[in-house]
This record gives structure tokens, sequence and C-alpha cells, in this order.
């Protein structure tokens, strides 16, 4: 069962490269974020001609998740938003049961400039994720975590770390964060099977970083234990950074071992 994350930077702007992708590599299960179109708004259409059910939670202008699965399984969607602050009104969650797993989708919030309100803004939703994701491993139910998790967990994972200390997405306080988070039980899909390696999923649009290969790690997995030992294989489609009109992000995934449906 192929799993994937994909930040489109926009799903009706990028919808030919979504398409071309989704021909491509055929994953069963692909978590989006950034779709920066409301409710209504979304391609529904393209998507089910492409072979994928969907759910999603739209956003005018900004932010914005959504889960599809190929059209042979099924989504029960289980919430839209994270629970623990009623007036948060961003898209940012959204989480499905499909094929026995638990999937949470997230688009965490950037955090600059910092510090400040946007990353006190951020703290506080990492604060309620944590709380949330305590909660699904208590189920002891297969949990996938996933999306664009707005943090450089190591200085592996960025380019010229020296350069990132003050960024909200690699200041001290954001990365401990994320270390809490997995050091609830949580397993890290590619520092697993990679540990030492350099991978990036972010390039951004400025100073040829894609060219360079000037890159950050902000697209991550985390697996619940039931998950992370049926990990079979992870990767980044980097060559699709690489394609006209593309998103600023790269397709990330994993393979796991098929359960019963």
């Amino acid at each position: 069962m192929k799993i994937a994350t994909y930040n489109v930077n926009g799903v009706n702007g990028r919808l030919p490269v979504l398409l071309r992708w989704l021909a491509e590599t055929a994953p069963d299960v692909v978590c989006l974020q950034e779709l920066k179109a409301p409710q209504d708004k979304f391609p529904l259409e393209a998507i089910t001609g492409a072979g994928y059910n969907a759910i999603w939670h739209g956003q005018k202008s900004w932010n914005g998740v959504a889960i599809l699965a190929r059209s042979n399984y099924e989504i029960k969607e289980l919430r839209k938003g994270l629970p623990g602050d009623p007036d948060d009104e961003h898209s940012r969650y959204i989480e499905a049961f499909i094929n026995g797993i638990v999937i949470g989708c997230l688009y965490l919030p950037n955090g600059n400039p910092a510090p400040g309100p946007k990353l006190d803004y951020k703290l506080r939703w990492f604060e309620r994720l944590t709380s949330h994701a305590s909660g699904l491993l208590a189920h002891g139910i297969p949990t996938i975590i996933t999306g664009d998790y707005n943090v450089m967990p190591t200085e592996l994972d960025v380019y010229k770390p020296e350069r990132w200390l003050d960024d909200a997405l690699f200041r001290p306080e954001v990365r401990l964060a994320f270390k809490n988070l997995v050091d609830q039980g949580w397993t890290d899909a590619i520092r697993k099977l990679y540990p030492t390696e350099v991978i990036y999923t972010f390039f951004d649009y400025f100073r040829n970083a894609y060219g360079r290969n000037a890159g950050l790690r902000i697209d991550h997995f985390l697996l619940s234990p039931h998950v992370a030992d049926r990990l079979q294989s992870a990767g980044v489609d980097r060559n699709v950074r690489g394609w006209e009109k593309t998103s600023d992000h790269c397709p990330v995934w994993i393979e796991i071992e098929e359960s019963i449906k």
C-alpha cells in the first residue's frame, strides 16, 4: 500500500501537475496540503476522473487539506479540524479511516515572522497536535500523521542550517515541539530507513534552490508502532519539483505491507 503526502501549493493552479504525478506514480492514498481553494472549488470531477475518491477541508485563498484514495478504497471521514481550539478557523487538519489505518493529514502553521503572534500560534497548534496524537496512540489503531510540518527536525534536514537559526521552521522551541511529539512513540519514516542521508522535500523558487539542491525536509510521515512495523520503503519524488509550473514541495511517499481489507 503506497501512501503519499504532497503540498500542492494551490490545487487548481497546479492541477495538471497533480494529475500527471498521480498517473505516473499511482499512489493508493494521497494527503494534500495548501489547497488554496474554498470548499466548493475543490476539483472533485478531475480527481474522480483520475480514479480517486476524496474528502477535503477547503479555505479561501490559503490553507486547505485533502485526502484522496483510489476508488477501490473506502474513505471514512473522522474529523475536520484539530481539536483543542474552537475559535481556530484555519483549515489545517483532516482525518480519515482507510483500509484499517487512521490517516491524519496536516498543514502545520509556518510561524514566521518569529518571534511574534504567528510563532505563538504555531506552538499552540503543536501542543494541540501533540495532545491529539497521544489520544490516537492510546487507541492502539494503526495510525499515520503526515503532511507539511513546517519544521526541520535536525541540522541534517536543512541546507546551511546556520542561516536558519532564527527562522520559525528551525527555532529550538519548534524543533523541541516536534521531538516531543515523536517521543510519544512515533516513527519518522524517512529517518528510520535513511538515518544519515541528506534528503530534502522543499526547494524555494528563488536563487535556483532546486538546481543547487539547497532544500529543506519539512514534509514528514509519523507512524504509530503498528504501522512502523509494516514499513517497507519510502522516498521523495524529487523530479516533480523540476516540472513546469510545479509546487515548491516534492511529493513524499511510503510503502507499507498491505493489511486485510
